[in-house]
């Protein structure tokens, strides 16, 4: 009799248990439309609307707060610096502007196809120590209403939120890291900005310097960076690929079973995609902030040489 009620008990417990116990990074880490409707009147969730007043206006996922770009969670430095996460006090007021307190639940999206806007900012929530309680609803706010889910123009009502004092998470490195760990074994420098910024064939035979112009950005890839643009680790849908593409991808970047990941763009928007995507990997990885405009500034090497591939 008892053999059986033990026997009864850990199917019952593996049923209840299984879920979370087989699951990995990258189901922690996206959420599915199914899931979030099903999930919608919970008290302690948190739903951020990435993208623009206009957007948020014309539709949204009902009781979703809008969060205009990652910008509105991060500030202007003291050395002028374009994004950078800010003082913990002032992180703190402005998670809970949003509504956002100790046992919240957040989701965030995006409105348009701008996968890294979203994905910085589950990364500034991370820094926060939202890290286990952030997911990014995969495909975003398309994929929410290609698959029947409705949508809301009335804004949501947001009640402040109350936190204690944060306990950041040691996940940005500066300029002198970088330069001590850019070429140094176990470590892989990541480029996120478009191939063509990296210094590849076609920036070398422009003579007139015009491409980079086009984008604002400054030519040339910290030295031993390796290119993996930000664009590369989403398909058409704008959902996050398939971890088999994605662990091609990095391995192509030169990364290793066992590697830390030091990710960069031009003024840390756009490698929060990249950020993302080896989290979900399971990856070690962290945020060089101040990226580009911060290394430009200091006058350290940069290069434009060797193809992005």
């Amino acid at each position: 009799m008892w053999k059986a009620f033990l026997f009864a008990f850990f199917v019952a417990s593996g049923a209840l248990f299984g879920a979370s116990a087989q699951a990995g990074p990258r189901e922690d880490l996206l959420a599915t439309p199914d899931w979030l409707q099903a999930h919608l009147a919970d008290k302690n969730l948190v739903i951020l609307h990435v993208g623009t007043e206009k957007g948020y206006g014309q539709g949204h996922i009902p009781g979703a707060r809008l969060v205009k770009g990652p910008d509105d969670l991060l500030s202007v430095n003291a050395n002028g610096l374009s994004m950078e996460v800010p003082p913990p006090e002032i992180l703190r007021a402005k998670l809970e502007a949003l509504g956002i307190s100790d046992d919240s639940r957040i989701v965030v999206y995006n409105e348009g196809d701008a996968f890294q806007l979203g994905a910085r900012v589950i990364f500034n929530l991370e820094v926060a120590g939202f890290g286990d309680r952030s997911q990014i609803l995969d495909g975003g706010l398309k994929t929410w209403k290609k698959t029947g889910h409705a949508t809301t123009t009335e804004a949501a009502e947001i009640v402040p939120g109350h936190l204690a004092p944060l306990k950041m998470q040691p996940l940005l490195v500066d300029a002198g890291f970088v330069q001590s760990h850019a070429q140094a074994p176990g470590y892989d420098l990541i480029d996120a900005r478009e191939a063509i910024l990296y210094g590849g064939p076609l920036v070398q035979l422009d003579v007139f310097n015009l491409i980079p112009s086009w984008f604002g950005e400054t030519d040339g890839h910290i030295p031993g960076a390796k290119s993996l643009p930000f664009t590369s680790v989403v398909d058409a849908e704008g959902k996050l690929k398939s971890p088999g593409e994605l662990k091609a991808l990095f391995s192509k970047a030169g990364y290793k079973p066992g590697d830390h990941v030091i990710a960069y763009c031009h003024i840390g928007r756009k490698a929060g995609s990249i950020v993302f995507a080896a989290r979900t990997l399971g990856m070690d990885v962290t945020l060089y902030d101040g990226s580009i405009e911060d290394w430009t500034q200091r006058h350290l090497p940069v290069e434009t040489s060797g193809s992005p591939d």
